[in-house]
């Protein structure tokens, strides 16, 4: 049975307003750090029960986190339910046996948008759905994929690769970029019974290699009911990480019940609209307000650190280069806005570390870092090993 956290007793001096993360580890381990505002601390860590954790999605109001499983040879992975106590603490619920090669996993679809959870399987070249709680049966829903030609980067489009998959802003739409076949799959979703039913897909230009995404709409002007009626310039923003660039999307919504994009624009992460410098490769993408962020792993913009990059979004949703800053470690993988706006949360994978960095919520700006923690071994470049994944526990 997996060990439950305990919030040790040495912080409660700073219970008051320390403010609270969660990361895995690719050795296996999810971890509890407490950030006071000017350091970082690991207060502690336990076996998640799978082999390689891969993604954390957490949901707060319902006091529970999922971690999946990226194992990609052997025995299937293992999607492991937490449920998290009034102090920090996780204790095993549920599990589910699923195929290989979970990098990530988002809520959906029930009365909530919480009622079931699906994954996207960059191994296997699937998207499985499970309704929630978890037990130990088979998958709600297994959407398999395949291409008849490998695409133009054969190394990494072998085959279909699904590298995130999440939900539109209205909740009825579960999105899936798919690295190795070039598209962004679209699936209507039915809330009651969690099933996929299958929209037109959005083509990427071929050796584009959709990565992760990200919704946004104008301030203040983000309600369901807005978006269908196209009173927004809803935008989908994807980071493309074979060719290192950003791409807009716009967004609209049918009468025929489905939900399109059209490519507006592509940007390199760089001033200028630079090429990124050789094996660089995008990683994760968020937004913010009018701010855009990316991460580019392995650029080495401030050597020995890679970089982030910050757009600001117009109020038409294009994107311009506003700044590069130092990501403080190596291979960003993951990236995290607290809710106040404040504070980044930056993953670097292989050098194994979480750093804090200082955002101002009026210009966007990362404005230097605020802390710095290594947390278990360092990784090896373009392996699966190193620090995975991190959240904010807000």
């Amino acid at each position: 049975m997996l060990s439950a956290y305990y919030f040790l007793l040495p912080f409660f001096g700073e219970l008051a307003t320390a403010a609270n993360l969660y990361a895995t580890h690719y050795s296996g381990t999810i971890n509890y750090l407490a950030f006071s505002g000017n350091s970082l601390t690991l207060t502690s860590s336990t076996r998640t029960g799978n082999t390689l954790p891969s993604w954390i999605t957490y949901d707060g109001p319902g006091n529970a986190l999922y971690i999946p499983d990226e194992t990609f040879y052997g025995q299937p992975g293992t999607l492991t339910a937490f449920a998290i106590g009034s102090d920090g603490s996780l204790m095993p619920t549920n599990k589910a046996s699923t195929p290989l090669g979970v990098v990530a996993t988002t809520l959906y679809g029930g009365s909530n948008g919480k009622g079931f959870i699906a994954n996207a399987h960059y191994q296997s070249s699937q998207v499985t759905t499970f309704k929630l709680p978890l037990s130990n049966g088979q998958p709600l829903q297994t959407l398999k994929y395949t291409m008849a030609a490998p695409g133009p980067n054969r190394g990494r489009q072998d085959a279909p690769h699904p590298h995130h998959v999440f939900v539109d802003p209205t909740g009825d739409f579960l999105l899936v970029p798919d690295l190795g076949a070039d598209i962004i799959r679209i699936y209507q979703i039915e809330k009651t019974s969690g099933q996929l039913k299958e929209c037109p897909g959005a083509t990427t230009p071929p050796g584009t290699g959709p990565r992760h995404g990200t919704f946004w709409s104008p301030t203040g002007a983000n309600t369901s009911s807005r978006i269908r009626r196209g009173a927004d310039s809803t935008m989908l923003f994807v980071a493309n990480e074979l060719a290192n660039s950003v791409a807009g999307w716009s967004v609209s919504y049918l009468a025929s019940g489905c939900l399109t994009l059209a490519l507006k624009q592509t940007l390199t992460p760089y001033q200028g609209n630079s090429t990124a410098a050789r094996g660089t490769k995008i990683g994760e993408i968020k937004v913010k307000d009018n701010f855009l962020y990316t991460t580019n792993r392995n650029d080495k913009k401030f050597a020995p650190n890679d970089s982030v990059t910050q757009f600001t979004i117009s109020s038409a949703g294009s994107l311009s280069w506003t700044d590069t800053t130092s990501s403080y470690g190596t291979y960003p993988r993951t990236l995290d806005i607290n809710k106040a706006g404040d504070f980044v949360a930056i993953g670097d994978q292989t050098s194994a570390n979480v750093a804090i960095v200082k955002r101002d919520p009026a210009t966007g700006k990362l404005t230097g870092q605020a802390a710095n923690l290594r947390i278990g071994t360092t990784g090896t470049p373009e392996n699966e090993d190193g620090v995975s994944a991190v959240v904010w526990a807000e």
